[in-house]
């Protein structure tokens, strides 16, 4: 006989201690999880005002829900709930047969001839900018702010195709603006507040970008905004300039942001660990002076490991949440439908369960 599935209780906590969780949530988002699973279990659900919310610890909570069997989770619910009001229609703010034809049309942007494309045009952009580092004269190089910038000039000319310089300073802002404005913590948008000034910079970006749809279409530019412009499935259908709009500002915020990130948490671990510093100067040194290509990447092993680390101690992305579209069954509970769900990869990542040294 099945065991009956049981609804997980809502855990009892104060007004207060649900304020320091979300508070905890931001800024220490491992010691967060963690200390909700030791407290609470692997299942925790909690009611902020009508809305329930289940936290869900492991492996394969993160399988179930990275998988979506039969569309079980819905993104855009969750994703439209926190970023959506600076990046709506993003591609992982879509769900389902419309998630699988934005994802399909786009592809043109991301086929082997178009990234070894875009490398051709990093590698001087990137050499230049590592030129300037050096040339300094300061002692010491803020890591962040350096790697922000010289990310965001990489976007505009992988994705526009044009170089972000003083010509070009409103937009450089208004991008800048979005990005402080993706994940508020004051998701109040009146005048002042970084939400407000975030969506006044959309509103420009879109402006900016739609002027641009036409022309780009009509031209042969390789960058990912022309691609997307004339990007084509087998039936003849196009994006409308409107989701091109859209998918670039997400496009343009999602690499940039996430890149930045992994660049610094990668230069922070090599600088605690001096002597994986010598094994990936070694390892660059055996390719040669030659410009980089897809093949001599290939060879750069030691280096994939340290950047696969560097995201598995620090994941640009800590949670991730999704709505159940119906409800679910998980290590023995049933999860009611329009839950949010939330996982945590930083939690997963460092369980003793699955590393010996995590």
């Amino acid at each position: 006989m099945t065991e009956a599935l049981i609804t997980p209780q809502p855990i009892n906590i104060s007004f207060l201690e649900t304020l320091k969780f979300i508070k905890q949530s931001y800024n220490y988002p491992l010691e967060h999880s963690q200390h909700l699973r030791e407290r609470f279990g692997d299942v925790v659900m909690q009611r902020a005002g009508r809305m329930n919310i289940v936290h869900l610890f492991g492996a394969d909570a993160a399988q179930l829900c990275l998988v979506n069997p039969d569309q079980t989770f819905s993104n855009k619910k969750a994703w439209d709930m926190i970023i959506g009001r600076i990046f709506p229609n993003g591609l992982m703010l879509r769900d389902g047969v419309d998630h699988r034809y934005h994802r399909r049309l786009m592809q043109v942007g991301f086929k082997s001839k178009a990234m070894q494309g875009y490398l051709r045009q990093m590698t001087p952009q990137i050499e230049r900018t590592l030129a300037t580092w050096c040339d300094s004269q300061r002692n010491e190089l803020a890591a962040y702010p350096a790697f922000k910038q010289m990310t965001l000039d990489l976007a505009a000319t992988i994705f526009l195709g044009m170089d972000l310089g003083p010509g070009a300073n409103k937009l450089n802002k208004a991008f800048e603006a979005t990005v402080a404005a993706s994940m508020p913590r004051i998701p109040l948008a009146i005048p002042g507040t970084i939400l407000y000034r975030g969506i006044q910079a959309r509103k420009f970006m879109c402006r900016y970008f739609l002027d641009q749809v036409a022309n780009k279409r009509a031209s042969k530019d390789q960058d990912m905004f022309a691609l997307l412009c004339r990007a084509e499935d087998e039936d003849g259908n196009r994006y409308t300039d409107q989701e091109i709009v859209d998918h670039m500002i997400f496009l343009m915020m999602a690499a940039h942001d996430t890149t930045t990130s992994t660049l610094t948490s990668m230069v922070y671990l090599l600088a605690k660990h001096p002597h994986w510093q010598e094994k990936l100067r070694a390892e660059v040194h055996s390719l040669g002076t030659e410009p980089l290509t897809h093949e001599s990447l290939a060879k750069m092993s030691q280096t994939d490991w340290v950047i696969k680390e560097s995201l598995r101690l620090y994941p640009p992305l800590s949670t991730l949440p999704k709505f159940s579209n119906r409800s679910f069954e998980h290590n023995g509970y049933l999860i009611p439908s329009d839950t949010l769900v939330i996982t945590y990869p930083i939690h997963t990542h460092y369980m003793g369960e699955y590393w010996d040294n995590p």
